[in-house]
C-alpha cells in the first residue's frame, strides 16, 4: 500500500510546497480536496510535474444529496461528482470519494408499498448506473464511503457497499474503506477488508479516536496484513486531526505506517 495525506493536512500556501513537504516526510501522495478544484487545476498540474509525488484521490468540495427526494438537489450533486471525475482524468487519480447523503433518509415513507430503505437504495442504484458509466469510460471510478451510524445511516458498512456495487454492476463505482468508520461499524476490520476485495479501490487512514495512525487503539498490522494478502495496491491516506507541530506528527506517523505494513509483510510471509 502506498501512503498519502490529504492537502488540507500539510502546511504550505502553494501546491508544490505541500508536496515538498510530504515527500519530506515519507509519503508518496496527496489526496486533493474537491473545492474550487477546476481553477486550482492548472496549479495543480504544475506542481505535481515536478514532483515524484500523485494525485490519489479527491474527496469533498461538494454537497452529497444523491439521495433527496428533491431532483434539483440531486442533479446538482450529480454535476459537481461528474466535473470531479473530469478532474481525476486529468491528474491520473483514482476518482472523487463521495457518500450519497449526511444524516438519516429524507425520501418518503411508501410502506407498505416499498420501504425507506428499499426506497433509498433504488433512488441511488438509479442515480450512480450512468454516472459509474461516465466514470468508467474516463478510466476512473466513484469511490462510495460507508460511514459510521452516527454520521448517515446508509450504506454504514462494506458489505452493504459491496451489494450496491454489485447491483450497480459497473467497474466505474468502487468502494472507499475508512478506518475510523470501520472501527465503529465492523466487528472485524480485517475480515471485512477481505471480503470487500473486489471492490476496494482506496483507503482512508485514521486511527480509532479519529487522530493519526498510532495515537489510538486500532490494530493496523491485522487490517494491513489482509489487505496484503487480498494484493490492494491502492493508496491509504490519512484523513484525521493532526496534533501540533504537523511536520513532526506527520512524519512520525509516516514512519508508524511503515513499521505497520513492514509487519504485516514478515506476518503473512512467516504464514
Amino acid at each position: 500500500m502506498k501512503l498519502a495525506a490529504q492537502e488540507r493536512l500539510v502546511p504550505g500556501d502553494t501546491m508544490a510546497e505541500k508536496l515538498r513537504r510530504l515527500q519530506a516526510y515519507g509519503y508518496d501522495g496527496v489526496e486533493l480536496h474537491g473545492q474550487d478544484l477546476r481553477a486550482r487545476l492548472p496549479e495543480i498540474k504544475r506542481a505535481l510535474a515536478d514532483s515524484p509525488l500523485v494525485a490519489s484521490t479527491i474527496c469533498g468540495g461538494f454537497s452529497p444529496q444523491l439521495t433527496s427526494p428533491d431532483p434539483a438537489k440531486r442533479q446538482g450533486t450529480v454535476d459537481a461528482l461528474r466535473e470531479l471525475l473530469d478532474c481525476a482524468a486529468e491528474v491520473g487519480a483514482a476518482g472523487p470519494i463521495f457518500v450519497p447523503l449526511f444524516g438519516p433518509a429524507q425520501v418518503p415513507d411508501l410502506s407498505p408499498l416499498t420501504s425507506v430503505a428499499r426506497l433509498q437504495r433504488d433512488l441511488l442504484v438509479a442515480v450512480l448506473r450512468p454516472l459509474a458509466a461516465e466514470a468508467a469510460a474516463r478510466g476512473v471510478a466513484l469511490l462510495l464511503e460507508p460511514l459510521n451510524r452516527y454520521e448517515a445511516r446508509f450504506p454504514k458498512d462494506l458489505a452493504e457497499g459491496c451489494s450496491i456495487c454489485e447491483e450497480v454492476g459497473s467497474p466505474g463505482l468502487r468502494l472507499m474503506a475508512d478506518f475510523f468508520h470501520m472501527s465503529i461499524e465492523e466487528a472485524d476490520i480485517a475480515a471485512a477488508l477481505r471480503a470487500a476485495a473486489p471492490f476496494v479501490r482506496h483507503i482512508h487512514l485514521a486511527d480509532s479516536n479519529r487522530l493519526l495512525p498510532g495515537l489510538g487503539h486500532t490494530r493496523f498490522v491485522e487490517a494491513f496484513r489482509a489487505l496484503d494478502e487480498v494484493g490492494f495496491a491502492g493508496f491509504g491516506a490519512l484523513e484525521c486531526g493532526v496534533p501540533q507541530p504537523a511536520d513532526e506528527s506527520l512524519t512520525r506517523s509516516a514512519a508508524f505506517l511503515r513499521q505497520q505494513l513492514a509487519a504485516a509483510a514478515g506476518s503473512a510471509t512467516a504464514a
